[in-house]
């Protein structure tokens, strides 16, 4: 393995490179986001020869909600870097402020009874991406810049990839490519897995935004009227800072001819709940679209040679948009798939194809119940009578509570006995 050092001159860094190219990795990831870098790290501490490539140079910023949710902790610590993130600036979140189309406002407390830890923190991309990476690059080798434009294939089989770096052009070879370069990269494109239902796609915008009033450590979602079928959200962030954005469904846009950026604005400046809250609050970041994959679809992420993470294999929450967390979980997934058939020396789709089912046996159940959430928001009434029963009632609170702490509690939100115990609360 070619040592690594922080402080390489470029030419030091480009010898690198030419290095890794003359290099048969055990296993090539690309993208160095948190499935990436989870996936990498966990190959890496099992002895393989890792390269991970990304075409950014981190930290770098990366469009989303920054929120994280709970069963991250659990990988965080596996991969050794809870203490890191708990380093940086973040905020603990103890659970959620929900409001209705008519204006009603209900906060959700979401704390543990048998531990301190939150449900979920929400943590600037920029930051806690570079934190995963930064810690990849403890254990395995890494080249940023990288800008890769195919896959290798070889009777059929996935055998590496092909970029460029520095302008020049490089090939590097694996037993195993990890895709994880989400919606946008050459790994899903290239093996005919990329996500483009309108359907199963959502559209999302952001802007951080200083000295917004009346944030608490709960994030917020609010089905307003003028953002329905979506959502608008405040993620509170450090020193009075906020996440705040809009997501919405692609094909319900389409519909409805909705100009999401024009609605987010009508929300902060128009809107009874939050004008005043934005009144002294200025933008601080300009505007950032991005479009987010979602669980709904389920492609098939594996085959001879490769497997794929992450965004790249469209595993965000459909109804909270959060994919963070089932990006780690895929990450960890995959490398223990891949330590398997290094097991067996075969790495084709016969034996990669456990990961499909590794994954989904451990994700599927989730975001199915998200996707079912996903097509409740669309029914106004439903929304304005869960809220106002929320409001009123501590033991529909509890329900709603239980349910942000364990993802299996959220099943009862499609029993429709759950409905008939609203409307007697």
């Amino acid at each position: 393995m070619v040592k690594k050092d922080k402080q390489k001159t470029p030419e030091e860094l480009s010898k690198d490179v030419t290095a890794f190219s003359n290099t048969d990795f055990d296993v090539i990831v690309l993208g160095g986001g948190p499935s990436g870098s989870s996936a990498a790290t966990f190959l890496s501490m099992a002895k393989k020869n890792v390269l991970l490539l990304d075409r950014a140079r981190f930290p770098r910023d990366k469009t989303c909600g920054d929120g994280i949710s709970g069963k991250s902790v659990k990988i965080l610590k596996e991969l050794g870097v809870i203490d890191d993130i708990h380093k940086v600036e973040h905020l603990k979140m103890h659970g959620v402020t929900f409001s209705s189309p008519k204006g009603v406002v209900v906060e959700i407390s979401a704390k543990k009874k048998d531990s301190n830890e939150p449900p979920g923190f929400v943590c600037a991309r920029e930051v806690f991406d570079n934190v995963l990476f930064q810690n990849a690059k403890k254990h395995c080798n890494t080249i940023e810049g990288f800008f890769a434009n195919d896959l290798i294939i070889e009777n059929g089989q996935v055998v590496g990839v092909t970029g460029t770096y520095d302008g020049k052009p490089y090939s590097f070879r694996a037993k195993c490519v990890v895709g994880a370069d989400g919606i946008g990269g050459i790994t899903a494109r290239k093996v005919g897995a990329i996500n483009t239902y309108n359907d199963h796609l959502v559209s999302a915008l952001r802007a951080y935004y200083d000295g917004v009033e009346g944030m608490s450590d709960k994030i917020e979602l609010h089905f307003v009227n003028e953002s329905l079928p979506g959502y608008f959200w405040i993620f509170p962030l450090p020193n009075k800072k906020a996440n705040v954005g809009i997501g919405m469904i692609v094909s319900d846009m389409a519909k409805k001819k909705i100009n999401l950026e024009k609605v987010m604005y009508e929300v902060i400046e128009k809107n009874n709940l939050f004008k005043p809250r934005f009144a002294n609050a200025k933008k601080i970041s300009d505007v950032k679209r991005w479009q987010l994959p979602v669980g709904s679809y389920r492609p098939k992420v594996y085959g001879n040679g490769y497997l794929l993470v992450g965004d790249a294999a469209s595993l965000i929450d459909p109804f909270t948009g959060e994919g963070i967390g089932n990006g780690l979980v895929s990450g960890k997934i995959a490398s223990s798939i891949i330590l398997k058939a290094f097991e067996k020396n075969d790495f084709s789709e016969a034996t990669l194809s456990e990961y499909q089912t590794a994954l989904y046996d451990e994700v599927g159940n989730e975001l199915d119940t998200s996707y079912k959430l996903q097509k409740l928001v669309k029914y106004k009434f439903l929304i304005n009578m869960i809220i106002d029963k929320a409001n009123r009632s501590q033991t529909i609170r509890d329900a709603i509570s239980g349910a942000l702490i364990d993802p299996e509690n959220q099943k009862q939100f499609h029993n429709p006995w759950f409905y008939l115990k609203v409307l007697l609360a």
